[in-house]
C-alpha cells in the first residue's frame, strides 16, 4: 500500500475513535483578525501623500503598477483584500519604509 493510503487510512481510522469516545484529539484555536478596512480613493491618495510618497514609489512599496495606484485614486478600480491589508498596514504606521534615492 502507498504512503497515502496508510495516511488516510490512519486518518479515519483515528476520526472514527474520536467518534466512538476512544480518543481525544489535539485542537486549537486560532484567532483571525477583522476583514482590512476598505478605503476609498481619496483616502488612498492622502496615505499615498502623507507619507510623502510618489505614485511610483508607493506602487513599489506595494508592489503593484503604477497604473493600479493611479486607478485606485481615481476611483476606477478598487484594491483586492490583500492590497487593502497592505494600505491598512502602511496607514496604521506598521509598516513604513525608508525611501532613498541612490546616486547614480
Amino acid at each position: 500500500m502507498s504512503k497515502l493510503f496508510n495516511k488516510l487510512k490512519a486518518g479515519l481510522e483515528d476520526a472514527i475513535a474520536h467518534k466512538q469516545g476512544k480518543l481525544n484529539l489535539r485542537s486549537e484555536t486560532i484567532v483571525l483578525p477583522e476583514p482590512p478596512v476598505s478605503y476609498k480613493a481619496k483616502e488612498i491618495k492622502k496615505i499615498r501623500e502623507r507619507n510623502q510618497y510618489s505614485q511610483g514609489v508607493f506602487a513599489k512599496v506595494l508592489n503593484v503598477s503604477i497604473k493600479t495606484v493611479q486607478s485606485w485614486e481615481s476611483g476606477v478600480r478598487a484594491p483586492s483584500h490583500a492590497a487593502l491589508r497592505l494600505l491598512e498596514i502602511i496607514d496604521k504606521g506598521i509598516y513604513h519604509p525608508e525611501v532613498y534615492k541612490r546616486n547614480p
